[in-house]
C-alpha cells in the first residue's frame, strides 16, 4: 500500500471536526450564561421556563439528527455539514441579540438542529475518509474538538462575565454588565468558529463512500488516491463496491430491521444512550447547581468549570493516543467501571456533607475517566459498526437515541436531585454505569485495526 497522505487526511478531518467544536461550544455556553439571562428574561423563579431554556436546544438536536438520517444518504455528508455551519452562525447571532424569551428559545432550537447534524455527520465523515489503521485516532479528533469547544465556551463565560459579589441580589445582577450584555457576548463569540467552519467546508471533498454508493467512480478514485495513493485507492474502492452490493440511491429503512442489521443497530442505540446516561453531562449542564451544593459562589463556579474543561481536554489526548492501541472495547469497559466507582464516592461525599476540594477532585476524576473513554470512543464505535449502504440512516437512529437520552438526563436531573438529593442521584448514575458495563462486556465487539468493510462482514454475518 502506498504511504498515507496523513497531512491531507488530518486537514479534511479537522475541518469536518469543527462541527464538533461548535457542538461543544453551543452545548456548554448556555450553562455560563444561565445565571444572567434568567434575570434578564425574568424566569429565575419559574423552574419550567428555566428548564425549557436549558433543554430547548435538545429539541433541535433531535430534529437535526432525524434530518441527517433522512438527507445525508440522499444529498451527502458535505452539504449538510455546510448547512449545520450556517445554522450555528445564525443561532449565535440571534440568541445573543434576543430581547424576548420566545425569540431566545427559537434561536436555541436552531442551534440545536446544527448540533444534531454535526454530532452525527462529523464523525461519520471522518470515519469514511480515514484508513483503518488510523481511523480511531482521526475520529477521536471530533471528540477533541468537542472538548476544545467546551473549554472555549467555559473560558469565554469566565472572561466575559465580571466578578459577581457574594450575596448579590437578582436585581443587582440584572442591572449589571453581566445581566444586560455579558450573556449576549457569550453567544456572539461563537460566530468566529462558526463562520470559519462554514467557509472551510466548501474546500473539503465529499465522502468517497457516499460517492461510491451514488456511482461517482471517477471522484472516488481521485479522493482515495490523494488519501493513500493509486494502490490504496484501487484496493479500497474494490472493498467498498463489494459491500455496497450494487445498491445506490435512497435507503430503504426496512433494511434497518433485517436480522443482522437489527443486532448492530441495537448495540448502537444502547451505546449512544449510555454515553449520556452515564451522567457526566449533568456536571456540564448543571455545573452551577453541582458546585453550589459543594459550597462555591458564582465566580468560583465559573473558574471551577474552566478547571473541569481543561482536564477534559488533557484526557481526550490520552484517548486519542490509546484508542488504536488498547482498542475501543477495553476503553469502554474502563470508562463504565471507573465512573461507577467514582459516582459511589461522589454520592458518599454529598451524603456525608464533604464539600470543597475533595468533591472538586472527584468531579475532575470523573471527567478525566469519561474524557479518555466513553466520550470519544462512543463516537468512534458508532461511526464504524454500521454497514456502508445504511450508515447514514443507522447513525441517525443512534444519534436520535443519544439526544433523547440527553434530553431525559437534562430534564430529570432537577427532579432526581429534588427527590433523592445529590447523593442518591449520583448513586443512581453509578448503578446505570454498572448496567452499561455488563452490556459492553456481553455485546460490544472490538473494531480496532479493521476496515469498515471487514467490520461489516464480521458483525452482520
Amino acid at each position: 500500500m502506498s504511504k498515507l497522505n496523513t497531512k491531507y487526511i488530518f486537514a479534511i478531518s479537522m475541518v469536518s471536526a469543527l462541527g464538533g467544536l461548535l457542538f461543544g461550544y453551543d452545548w456548554v455556553v448556555i450553562g455560563g450564561a444561565k445565571p444572567f439571562y434568567e434575570k434578564f428574561f425574568d424566569i429565575a423563579q419559574s423552574p419550567n421556563l428555566q428548564g425549557w431554556a436549558m433543554s430547548s436546544a435538545l429539541l433541535g438536536c433531535l430534529l437535526g439528527a432525524i434530518a441527517s438520517g433522512v438527507f445525508s444518504d440522499r444529498y451527502g455528508r458535505k452539504k449538510l455539514l455546510i448547512f449545520s455551519a450556517f445554522l450555528f452562525t445564525l443561532s449565535a447571532i440571534g440568541t445573543g441579540a434576543s430581547n424576548l424569551y420566545y425569540i431566545f428559545i427559537i434561536y436555541r432550537i436552531l442551534g440545536g438542529i446544527g448540533i444534531g447534524l454535526a454530532s452525527n455527520l462529523s464523525p461519520m465523515y471522518i470515519a469514511e475518509v480515514a484508513p483503518a489503521a488510523v481511523r480511531g485516532k482521526f475520529v477521536s479528533l471530533n471528540q477533541l474538538t468537542i472538548v476544545v469547544g467546551i473549554l472555549l465556551a467555559q473560558l469565554a463565560n469566565w472572561q466575559i462575565a465580571e466578578p459577581v459579589a457574594l450575596g448579590a441580589t437578582d436585581g443587582e445582577i440584572l442591572a449589571s454588565w453581566n445581566g444586560q450584555m455579558a450573556w449576549r457576548w457569550m453567544f456572539w463569540a461563537e460566530t468566529i468558529p462558526a463562520g470559519l467552519f462554514f467557509i472551510l467546508m466548501f474546500f473539503v471533498p465529499e465522502s468517497p463512500r457516499w460517492l461510491a454508493k451514488n456511482g461517482k467512480e471517477a471522484k472516488v478514485e481521485r479522493i482515495l488516491s490523494r488519501i493513500g495513493g493509486a494502490d490504496y485507492a484501487h484496493k479500497e474502492y474494490a472493498n467498498i463496491r463489494e459491500t455496497l452490493d450494487n445498491e445506490t440511491g435512497k435507503v430503504n429503512y426496512r433494511q434497518l430491521f433485517e436480522p443482522g442489521i437489527k443486532k448492530v443497530l441495537l448495540i448502537g442505540i444502547v451505546i449512544a444512550a449510555f454515553q449520556q446516561w452515564c451522567g457526566i453531562n449533568v456536571i456540564f449542564n448543571y455545573a452551577e447547581e453541582v458546585f453550589e451544593a459543594a459550597g462555591y459562589g458564582v465566580s468560583d463556579i465559573l473558574f471551577n468549570i474552566v478547571v473541569t474543561g481543561s482536564v477534559n481536554l488533557v484526557f481526550t489526548f490520552v484517548a486519542i493516543y490509546t484508542v488504536d492501541k488498547l482498542g475501543r472495547r477495553a476503553l469502554m469497559i474502563m470508562g463504565a467501571g471507573g465512573l461507577a466507582g467514582i459516582y459511589a464516592l461522589m454520592g458518599a461525599a454529598y451524603y456525608f456533607h464533604i464539600s470543597g476540594g475533595i468533591l472538586l477532585f472527584l468531579v475532575v476524576l470523573a471527567i478525566a475517566c469519561y474524557a479518555m473513554s466513553l466520550a470519544p470512543v462512543t463516537w468512534v464505535v458508532l461511526s464504524e459498526i454500521f454497514p456502508n449502504r445504511i450508515r447514514g440512516a443507522a447513525m441517525a437512529v443512534a444519534t436520535v437515541s443519544l439526544w433523547l437520552a440527553s434530553f431525559l438526563l437534562t430534564y430529570t436531573f432537577p427532579l432526581l436531585n429534588n427527590a433523592f438529593g445529590a447523593s442518591g442521584t449520583f448513586w443512581l448514575y453509578g448503578i446505570i454505569c454498572l448496567g452499561g458495563l455488563v452490556f459492553i462486556l456481553k455485546k460490544l465487539p472490538e473494531t480496532k485495526g479493521k476496515s469498515l468493510e471487514e467490520i461489516e462482514h464480521e458483525i452482520i454475518n
